[in-house]
């Protein structure tokens, strides 16, 4: 009884171990992911948000765009507004992606965004905008802002 018990013990310690291992997550495809105006679903404002929302990373989706826009005045995260990619600098040229900024100030998107020769952001809060100077070449909006430039004003 007792032999049977230990080995009862070791079949379910290695399934345990067996299962707890396994990586869950979206190592096999791509979760469809769009912030919108007033949804509350975003989370670590300010943070890279590409450091998990890509291929293999932990977090659901993989981002094409994505970033947190703050308030100059008080430093406050900037809810539901817009923004938007253009071709030319200062909103001119084409415009070429648009995306809602959720109600804690965070925009993001799995949808494919062609940033070719680089796009121009420019952050939308009611009348407000505020136009980005140089072009980007990638979505990875927090990777910069905020760690080795301002963070990205949208009022």
């Amino acid at each position: 009884m007792k032999r049977a018990m230990i080995i009862w013990c070791a079949v379910c310690t290695s399934l345990l171990m067996l299962t707890s291992c396994e990586k869950e997550g979206n190592e096999g495809s791509n979760e469809a992911k769009l912030s919108s105006n007033g949804s509350a679903e975003s989370h670590n404002m300010g943070q890279n948000c590409m450091d998990c929302h890509q291929k293999g990373g932990g977090g659901e989706g993989w981002f094409t765009v994505a970033g947190t826009i703050y308030s100059e005045a008080n430093n406050s995260t900037v809810p539901n507004g817009l923004v938007e990619l253009y071709t030319g600098p200062n909103g001119t040229g084409s415009l070429a992606y648009t995306v809602e900024v959720d109600s804690r100030g965070n925009f993001y998107s799995t949808e494919k965004v062609n940033f070719g020769g680089g796009l121009y952001p420019v952050t939308v809060k009611g009348q407000s905008r505020r136009f980005m100077p140089d072009p980007v070449s990638n979505g990875q909006c927090n990777s910069c802002h905020g760690d080795s430039t301002h963070k990205i004003w949208g009022n």
